[in-house]
């Protein structure tokens, strides 16, 4: 027998394991009846390896293994043939063995059936033989070719028996790895079947949906499993839900978000990914989705924005800031120095004792005003930098009532600019500062009175509509092409210096902009300046 031919006739032989356990019942039952057919009072299954043969089973006497040299049933095995000897000590194949001659035992009928396995590879024999001649008919001859054709099933039922045990072993070792794995993944995995009930639910998929019946069915699924829309306010539609979707299309829904809003727990944002299931010849027998819990993400996200709007709110205002310097050291060298030289120079005159009182009174006069310019300039500036720096308190603050106490403290340059200022109608509550917001009104009306147009008198309407507040005069106006420059830090609406330091409406926008509301000057009917501002109002004041 060639020598890859008899390797896996070897291979074959020892994967059924037959010489690891004793025999089956059944086996010796068929060695039994194989002695019977034959009417012989001995009978045996014979399995041979490279070396040796083992006798698995006997019937009549006791089994012992032999070297494979020394086997009647090695002759003619790889004949794979059944073999006839009604006399075995007239055959030269086989006198001289030592189960004939008497060594081993005095053998004279023999008759061997083959065992062939399902690959055609002869892996022993089923033996009948008895101490005088004998010879078989045809029909006991097929009997116990027949036999040997159960023995052989016999061995492949076990060995597919081992087999089945073995792969079930192995399936529930990779279902009981496959579960564990799931359930220490932080990812919510749930697979259905064709009915919509869950088959497999991990520990994150239960702690999404802690108190959810799995096996309800796909009947108002979003309803069940709290699936809403990324905002959070509608619940997706059931034919929109991953599952579904993978189901009924057997298409795969990649990434997409959902917020889960079960009662009396805190909303969970999730990206969902599903894919159908399918059975070997493709069609689709389930579905399964993993939810990715992303809320934290999208928490860092916000965190990031809102970092990203306070660098962007620092940024610009850095670079106002720098702006701010540059023209500072601008109006520093004119609006102080330029008094304090003033100033300086009365005072060296006053120390000329020839010089008449009138003089002397003029001059002091002088200097009085010089310094109070330069009062109003540091007064300003400290304004400007309780504006962009002083905490913002979020209070209800009613217009009204605050505009009545700034009309009252202007009330002498009103007076002295023969000047009205009328607030026709209702004013809203907004919510703000009541500091900087005074401050913010007292800039504006005491600018629209200081701006007046001298050819008439002055008139300053305050009105609003909802949280818009218009302060409308009817004074010289700002053109057009300066009313985004008259926000500049030390700009001047008229461009001359007596009029002012240019500080005012920049303490107006940094007041407005820490409020997140914004601040707009417009043209008044018949001629004038209209400033609107809008700050932060009530609910009801947005509708």
């Amino acid at each position: 027998m060639g020598s890859e031919q008899e390797r896996r006739r070897v291979a074959a032989l020892r994967e059924y394991h037959l010489l690891d356990t004793p025999p089956a019942a059944e086996l010796e039952a068929v060695i039994r009846v194989a002695a019977t057919v034959a009417g012989v009072p001995y009978a045996t299954l014979n399995l041979l390896d490279d070396q040796k043969q083992y006798q698995l089973t006997t019937v009549g006497f006791a089994g012992r293994p032999c070297d494979r040299e020394d086997s009647m049933c090695a002759v003619r095995l790889d004949h794979g043939v059944f073999v006839h000897l009604p006399d075995a000590r007239e055959d030269p194949d086989y006198r001289d063995n030592p189960w004939v001659t008497g060594e081993l035992g005095s053998i004279v009928f023999y008759a061997s059936a083959p065992l062939i396995s399902p690959g055609g590879l002869v892996m022993g024999t089923l033996c009948v033989f008895d101490g005088q001649p004998r010879r078989l008919s045809q029909d006991q001859i097929d009997r116990l070719r027949d036999l040997a054709g159960i023995v052989v099933a016999f061995f492949e039922r076990r060995r597919l028996a081992r087999l089945s045990a073995g792969l079930r072993e192995t399936i529930q070792g990779r279902d009981q790895w496959t579960r564990t794995v799931l359930d220490n993944i932080d990812a919510a995995v749930i697979a259905i079947n064709t009915s919509g009930r869950a088959t497999l639910v991990n520990r994150a998929a239960h702690g999404l949906h802690p108190d959810t019946d799995m096996d309800a069915g796909p009947d108002r699924a979003a309803a069940r499993y709290q699936l809403y829309e990324p905002d959070g306010r509608r619940l997706i539609p059931d034919d929109q839900v991953p599952l579904a979707v993978a189901m009924r299309d057997g298409t795969s829904v990649k990434g997409r978000e959902i917020m889960i809003r079960m009662p009396g727990r805190e909303p969970r944002s999730v990206l969902a990914n599903a894919a159908p299931l399918r059975t070997a010849d493709g069609i689709v027998s389930g579905a399964v989705v993993a939810l990715h819990d992303i809320t934290a993400e999208h928490a860092r996200r916000r965190i990031l924005e809102e970092a990203h709007e306070r660098l962007a709110a620092a940024n610009a205002d850095l670079r106002r800031s720098n702006i701010d310097l540059t023209h500072f050291a601008g109006a520093v060298s004119h609006d102080l120095v330029a008094p304090l030289a003033s100033v300086g120079g009365y005072l060296e005159l006053l120390d000329d004792p020839d010089e008449p009182q009138p003089r002397i009174t003029e001059w002091v006069t002088s200097a009085a005003r010089a310094v109070a310019r330069m009062r109003d300039l540091i007064d300003s500036l400290l304004d400007y930098g309780r504006a962009g720096s002083a905490p913002v308190r979020a209070l209800a603050v009613p217009l009204k009532d605050l505009i009545d106490e700034v009309l009252h403290d202007l009330a002498p340059e009103i007076a002295a600019a023969g000047a009205r200022v009328s607030v026709p109608g209702p004013l809203p509550e907004v919510i703000g500062d009541p500091v900087l917001i005074r401050q913010l009104l007292q800039n504006l009306i005491g600018n629209a009175v200081k701006y007046r147009d001298p050819g008439r008198p002055a008139r300053v309407e305050i009105t609003a509509d909802g949280p818009a507040v218009r302060i409308a005069d009817n004074g010289i106006g700002i053109p057009a092409s300066r009313r985004e420059e008259v926000f500049d830090m030390f700009a001047r609406a008229d461009g001359q210096a007596a009029r002012g330091h240019g500080i005012g409406l920049s303490s107006c926008l940094r007041i407005v902009e820490r409020h997140g509301g914004t601040i707009t000057i417009g043209d008044t009917p018949g001629g004038g300046t209209t400033v609107t501002v809008t700050l932060p109002g009530k609910q009801s004041d947005h509708g």
